[in-house]
């Protein structure tokens, strides 16, 4: 989800895990710098981890409506989104141009699942909805940020992101290995090997599924 940031002395080094290079997102703060308007108030998508390996998507539907997104819930868990100003929080951060492209598709009102990653077990743990289509991230002209990135400008901006609102938290985290036991899953973005992307696409299939599993509707 975010590309090689550059190496500004006040930026966090991208770490490598496993061989493959990874970098924190952060929480979004400051002005919409479009509109002038202040932003949601309570900021969130801090600190998830995502790659810079390519997804392999060569199955996934032209124009997904239903999506995932990951965060490490000691950052900004779907508790912190609960507890958030009306529950809504702007998903800040993105540097993976795949992920930034798939979070620029999503439109109001389609739904998008909670992972938590880097914890354990890691689970799927709810559902939001998307309350504003994307807009430039501001994070990324922020020059005390870590996702500074000075190619991205207010006139040309490179970084956006969405608002989401929480739907619900689910009973029970649904983790990893019960999902893995599910047909309907079988094919799904985020059980494949090898596929860390920070923003995913959704069959409907896989979101009836694992709602079933939440007992949601």
């Amino acid at each position: 989800m975010a590309a090689p940031m550059s190496n500004k002395k006040d930026m966090k080094a991208p770490a490598a895990v496993g061989g493959i290079m990874i970098a924190p997102l952060l929480r979004c703060g400051g002005l919409d710098y479009l509109s002038g308007l202040p932003p949601v108030p309570h900021r969130g998508a801090s600190a998830q981890y995502s790659t810079f390996l390519p997804c392999d998507c060569t199955s996934m539907p032209a124009a997904a409506k239903f999506w995932l997104v990951k965060t490490e819930p000691e950052s900004f868990s779907i508790g912190d989104l609960a507890k958030s100003p009306q529950q809504t929080t702007c998903w800040a951060g993105v540097r993976n141009y795949q992920a930034r492209n798939y979070m620029r598709e999503m439109k109001l009102g389609e739904r998008v699942l909670i992972y938590h990653s880097s914890t354990d077990p890691k689970a799927v743990v709810g559902i939001a909805t998307v309350t504003r289509e994307s807009y430039p991230d501001h994070t990324a002209w922020d020059k005390k940020d870590s996702h500074y990135d000075p190619k991205s400008t207010q006139d040309k901006p490179q970084w956006f992101m969405v608002d989401l609102k929480l739907e619900k938290i689910f009973d029970r985290p649904l983790p990893l290995n019960e999902l893995r036991e599910i047909t309907a899953l079988k094919e799904m973005e985020l059980l494949r090997k090898g596929s860390r992307l920070s923003v995913q696409p959704v069959r409907k299939a896989e979101i009836d599924a694992i709602l079933k599993l939440a007992g949601v509707k």
